[in-house]
């Protein structure tokens, strides 16, 4: 598809519909996590059910236990399967600039008016969209082609006042690493470097030893660990 053939909207359908998402029939995983804070290294388990609600266990630190459990939350927030509809059927597209690299500027109105994305080879490269009054954007330079939808590889994302404009905290680049564990890609390493008043600060939260879970939530397919 290219600008020319078809409308804004279906050109945005297209790589909405090309990232990859788990089926309905997702059973949930358990795996080890080890997470370091630039400082300190954490180790626990990890569990994520079939619906998508996460438990960390064996890691005191409370803090660290809730960067965990955010990590998690955030992996499968992005995996949850919706239909276009679901997601953007108060919305409408129209075609804004063709940047030099080719990608294509989608403009948003209806109920997320001021909302943009790029996107370019059928798949979302930027995202700017107005979430609880602040501006989120986000840049993806590489992806994981799954067969089965891309995945994000590596990406940055910045935060901004909706109403002033002004950054909000600094900005984070992010590599992301998958692994398949039956039929299922699940994310296996995060790494994030955060720029701060005081210099950059990096983090990176690893999982090993995956398993899908059966109707009973025990370990079944396991995966050799990464």
């Amino acid at each position: 598809m290219t600008a020319t053939q078809v409308s804004a909207e279906e050109l945005f359908r297209a790589a909405y519909e090309n990232r990859y998402t788990w089926d309905p029939d997702f059973p949930g995983y358990s795996a080890e996590v080890t997470y370091w804070d630039g400082e300190r290294t954490f180790v626990g388990q990890v569990r994520v059910g079939a619906d998508l609600k996460a438990t960390v266990t064996g890691v005191e630190d409370e803090e660290a236990r809730k960067a965990i459990h955010n990590q998690l939350w955030e992996i499968a927030i992005h995996r949850v399967r919706r239909s276009f509809a679901e997601t953007h059927g108060n919305n409408t597209f129209r075609y804004g600039q063709i940047l030099p690299d080719g990608s294509v500027e989608i403009l948003v109105g209806g109920k997320a008016e001021g909302d943009r994305y790029h996107v370019r080879d059928n798949q979302v490269t930027l995202v700017h969209r107005h979430i609880h009054g602040v501006v989120v954007t986000i840049h993806t330079f590489s992806s994981h082609d799954t067969g089965e939808g891309y995945l994000s590889h590596r990406y940055d994302s910045v935060y901004h006042d909706a109403k002033t404009g002004e950054q909000k905290g600094g900005r984070s680049q992010f590599e992301d690493l998958y692994t398949k564990v039956g039929k299922y890609y699940i994310l296996s390493e995060r790494r994030i470097q955060t720029e701060t008043e005081a210099g950059v600060v990096e983090k990176c939260f690893s999982f090993s030893n995956f398993a899908l879970l059966d109707a009973s939530g025990q370990a079944t397919t396991k995966s050799p660990t990464p």
